[in-house]
C-alpha cells in the first residue's frame, strides 16, 4: 500500500530533517488510520458461495466447492444463486481479516466489482500487478489451493475436451447419420422468456406403476398385422413422448442397498408374486412376508448361480471370468441372478428379457441392483454395436435359434466378439425327448455352418443339465472354404454396428483381416483394457478433435478429477446409497471408468445422433446401448438411482419438448433418487422450471460464462389425479 512505502521511506530519512515534516507526516497516518478504522467498522462484504447441505460446515468445502467451468475467459462472470433454504448458507464467514481487508480494498479501488478466484486460484488483478517474487510466492499458494478444490467443471486447457468436433465429418459416424427427417431445430426463444406453467397429472395406462410407454402401446400394439416374431413385445413409441407421471406402488420403500438387495427386495417395490408361484420351486424368486427373496436359483441353476458359473469356468478354462472375459450378454435372463453373481467374478452383464408373461423379471432384477433392459429377440437387431461381448449365455431362454434360417443366431453372431463365446444350457443338450433331439440336429447343423467350433459338451451332475460351448472364428477362412454358401455373407453395403431400427436379415457379416481394425484382435485382458486405448484408434481423430487414443485419455482425467473432487463429496449425494446409474450421453465411458471402485454399475447410453463410440465403451470392458431420448428408455419404472447427463439435453431439446424428456426422467428415477445436468443456461434454467412443479428438491446449480450444473433430488410427489 501507498501508505506503507511512505512509512518505509521515513525510516530512511536523516536526522537533520526538520520538524515541520514529521508533524505533517504525523498527522497524516492519524488520518489514514482513522479513515481505515471508520472504513473496517463499516465495511461487511461477504461472498454467496453455494453448497450442498452435507458441507454447510466445512469451511474447506465452502471456499472451494467449485471451480471453473471453462478457464478460458478472462473476466469471469458467476452466477451462484443460493436457494431459498435452510440448507444452503448464503455467505462465507472462513476467509480470514487480512484476506477480507485485501478484498475489500480491492472492490473499493475498482467500484465494488467483485473478484472471484479463476480455475488456479488467481485473481486477475493479482495476475496483472503482483511484483515477480510476490507473483512465484503466490503461484505456489495458488496452486495448493488449486489442487484441493472440489471441482464441478474442468478448468484451464482441459476444459477444450468438452467442445465437440462436427459429428458428421468426424471419424465416428452417428446411429441417425443416415436420416433426413430430421425434425426442424426449435427456436431457442420460442418462449419468449417466460416462465411456462407444468400441470402434471397420473398417466392412464393399464400397465399401471410399471408403465414403459414404447413397449406398453396399446393403440400400435393392436394394429400389428402378426406376433408371430414377438412383433408385440418390441418397441412402439408414441408419437409425442408422455407428459404424465407413473404412479407409486402403495407401501414404496427406499431400495435395498447392495449387496443386500441381490438377496431380497420389498414386496410393496414391486408387488407381484406369480414368478414365486411359478419359478419358487427353480429358486428364482419366494415370498416371504414383507420381502421378495432371491435365494440365487435359475431353471438351470437350482443350485445357486455361483456353483454354475463356476461349472462353466472349469467347463473352458479360457473363459477366464473376470480377465479375458469381461463383458457379457444374458439372454432370455429371468430375474438375472446369473448377471448378479458374476460380479463376484469381475465380470459384468448385460441381461434382458421380454416383458411378457413372466411378470416383471426385469423389474425384478433392477430393483435387486443387476443390470437389465426389456427387449426382445424378434424382428429388428439389438440397440449394441456388432463385435463387443466377451461370452454370450442362454439358460433356457427359449428362443428358438434354428428357425427361419438361424436368423436369431446370427444376430447373436453379430453381437458376439469374434473368438467369443457362445454358452447354451438347454434341454437339447442334455435331454433325448424327440424334440429336444430334432433341435440338437439342427443347431449342429446350423453351428456347423456359421462356422462355430463347439469346444465342449458337458454335464453338470448337481444341478442335472448340460451346456454346450461354441466359439466364433477369428477370420474368414472357414467362411471361404464352405461348400454352401448357407448363411450367406452379408453385402458389403450391410453396416454390420447400424442398430437402431434395423430389421434382422439371415446373413453373416465377414470379419475384419486388417490387423488394425476393430475385432481382429482380442481386447487386453481386465482390467488393462480399461486403462489402455484400444489398438485400433491409432489412426482415428476423436470426439473432441484430438488423435483419439489422445481423447480418449484426457477424457478419462477428466472425469477422474470431476468425480473425485466434486462429485463424491460436493454434492450431497450418498453414494452408499447408490447402485444402479445411467450416463445419459456417455462418450467413450470416462464417467462410468472413474466410478470403477465403487459399488455402482454405469449403463452407459450412446444417443442415437451422437458419434458412435460405443465400441470404444466395450472394448474397455465397460457396456451400454444405442437410445433416442425423443422416446422411452426400456427399463421399468423406479430403477435407477443416479443419472448423469452431461451436454445431452440442449440438444435433444432441438428435437423434442424438454418437458418430455424430464417427464422419462421422472419416471425411470427412484424416488430421493437424483440427477446430474451439465449444459448451457438457457438450458439449465428450463429444467430449473420444469422439476420446480415436480416439487423436486434443488441440491446445487451453478454457472458461469453461459454454461451451467444443477443437481436435483427426485421428491415423493404424485399429483391426486
Amino acid at each position: 500500500m501507498a501508505y506503507g512505502k511512505v512509512t518505509r521511506m521515513d525510516y530512511r530519512r536523516t536526522n537533520s530533517q526538520n520538524s515541520s515534516f514529521c508533524s505533517a507526516t504525523t498527522m497524516l497516518v492519524f488520518i489514514a488510520l482513522c479513515v481505515i478504522g471508520a472504513w473496517v467498522m463499516t465495511s461487511s462484504h461477504k461472498f454467496p458461495v453455494l453448497i450442498s447441505s452435507s458441507e454447510s460446515n466445512s469451511e474447506e468445502a465452502v471456499s472451494s466447492q467449485f471451480g471453473d467451468i471453462s478457464g478460458d475467459s478472462n473476466e469471469p462472470d458467476f452466477n451462484m444463486e443460493p436457494r431459498n433454504n435452510n440448507n444452503f448458507p448464503v455467505f462465507d464467514d472462513s476467509s480470514s481479516d487480512s484476506e477480507t481487508d485485501k478484498t475489500n480494498e480491492k472492490i473499493q479501488d475498482e467500484g465494488n466489482k467483485p473478484e472471484f478466484d479463476d480455475a488456479n486460484g488467481k485473481n486477475e488483478e493479482t495476475k496483472e500487478e503482483e511484483t515477480q517474487n510476490e507473483e512465484n510466492e503466490n503461484d505456489q499458494t495458488s496452486n495448493s489451493n488449486s489442487n484441493s478444490k472440489n471441482e464441478v467443471f474442468p478448468d484451464g486447457a482441459q476444459s477444450e475436451i468438452l467442445k465437440e468436433t462436427s459429428t458428421e465429418n468426424g471419424a465416428f459416424s452417428t446411429q441417425a447419420s443416415e436420416s433426413k427427417n430430421q425434425k426442424e431445430t426449435r427456436n431457442s426463444d420460442s418462449s419468449g422468456g417466460k416462465a411456462r406453467n407444468y400441470k402434471w397429472k397420473l398417466c392412464n395406462a393399464t400397465a399401471g406403476t410399471d408403465y414403459i410407454p414404447c413397449l406398453d402401446n396399446e393403440n400400435a400394439i393392436k394394429k400389428l398385422r402378426s406376433t408371430k416374431h414377438y412383433e408385440h413385445r418390441e418397441r412402439h413409441c408414441p408419437d409425442v413422448g408422455p407428459t404424465c407421471l407413473v404412479p407409486v406402488p402403495e407401501g414404496y420403500k427406499r431400495t435395498i442397498v447392495w449387496p443386500k438387495s441381490r438377496d431380497k427386495i420389498w414386496y410393496n417395490n414391486v408387488p407381484h408374486t406369480k414368478l414365486a408361484e411359478v419359478k419358487g420351486h427353480q429358486n428364482w424368486v419366494k415370498v416371504s412376508g414383507e420381502y421378495l427373496t432371491f435365494p440365487g436359483g435359475g431353471t438351470q441353476f437350482k443350485h445357486g448361480a455361483l456353483h454354475y458359473i463356476d461349472f462353466i469356468q472349469q467347463s473352458l478354462s479360457d473363459i477366464g471370468w473376470g480377465k479375458r472375459t469381461r463383458v457379457v450378454l444374458d439372454v432370455g435372463c429371468g430375474v438375472a441372478s446369473f448377471g448378479g453373481y458374476l460380479f463376484d467374478r469381475d465380470t459384468i452383464t448385460m441381461s434382458f428379457a421380454p416383458k411378457d408373461e413372466h411378470e416383471a423379471q426385469v423389474q425384478f432384477a433392477l430393483e435387486r441392483g443387476i443390470p437389465a433392459i426389456s427387449a426382445v429377440m424378434g424382428t429388428k437387431r439389438l440397440p449394441f454395436p456388432s463385435r463387443v461381448f466377451d461370452v454370450v449365455h442362454c439358460a433356457r431362454c427359449r428362443v428358438p435359434w434354428h428357425i427361419e434360417g438361424g436368423m436369431l443366431l446370427l444376430e447373436l453372431n453379430r453381437l458376439l466378439r469374434p473368438g467369443g463365446y457362445f454358452v447354451w444350457s438347454a434341454t437339447p443338450v442334455y435331454q433325448n425327448l424327440p424334440e429336444d433331439v430334432e433341435i440338437w440336429n439342427a443347431m449342429s447343423a446350423l453351428t456347423k455352418s456359421m462356422c462355430w467350433k463347439m469346444v465342449n459338451k458337458t454335464r453338470d451332475r448337481l444341478n442335472e443339465i448340460g451346456l454346450a460351448i461354441y466359439q466364433k472364428p477369428m477370420d474368414n477362412k472357414c467362411y471361404e472354404k464352405r461348400s454352401q454358401n448357407n448363411p450367406p455373407l452379408c453385402k458389403d453395403s450391410d453396416d454390420s454396428d447400424a442398430a437402431w431400427n434395423i430389421s434382422l436379415q439371415a446373413c453373416m457379416h465377414k470379419l475384419q483381416v486388417d490387423s488394425t481394425a476393430r475385432g481382429s484382435q482380442w481386447p487386453y485382458q481386465w482390467p488393462v483394457r480399461l486403462e489402455k486405448a484400444p489398438y485400433w484408434l491409432d489412426s482415428q481423430i476423436g470426439v473432441y478433435g484430438k488423435p483419439a487414443k489422445k481423447d480418449l485419455e484426457e477424457d478419462y482425467e477428466l472425469w477422474k478429477r470431476v468425480i473425485s473432487k466434486s462429485y463424491l463429496h460436493g454434492l450431497g449425494i450418498d453414494w452408499s446409497k447408490v447402485r444402479n446409474v445411467m450416463d445419459m450421453r456417455s462418450v467413450y465411458g470416462g464417467f462410468a471408468a472413474a466410478l470403477r471402485d465403487m459399488k455402482v454399475w454405469v449403463m452407459n447410453v450412446v444417443p442415437i445422433d451422437s458419434p458412435d463410440t460405443l465400441p470404444i465403451i466395450y472394448e474397455r470392458g465397460l457396456f451400454g446401448i444405442y437410445h433416442d431420448w425423443c422416446e422411452s428408455f426400456s427399463t421399468y419404472p423406479r430403477t435407477y438411482d443416479l443419472l448423469h447427463a452431461d451436454h445431452l439435453l440442449s440438444k435433444v431439446r432441438k428435437r423434442c419438448e424438454l418437458v418430455t424428456v424430464i417427464a422419462e426422467v421422472d419416471r425411470i428415477l427412484r424416488p430421493e433418487g437424483k440427477i446430474i445436468v451439465r449444459d448451457n443456461v438457457e438450458t439449465i434454467s428450463e429444467m430449473e422450471q420444469i422439476v420446480k412443479s415436480l416439487n423436486w428438491e434443488i441440491i446445487v446449480t451453478y454457472s458461469k460464462e453461459k454454461e451451467g450444473l444443477i443437481c436435483v433430488q427426485k421428491s415423493t410427489w404424485r399429483p391426486k389425479s
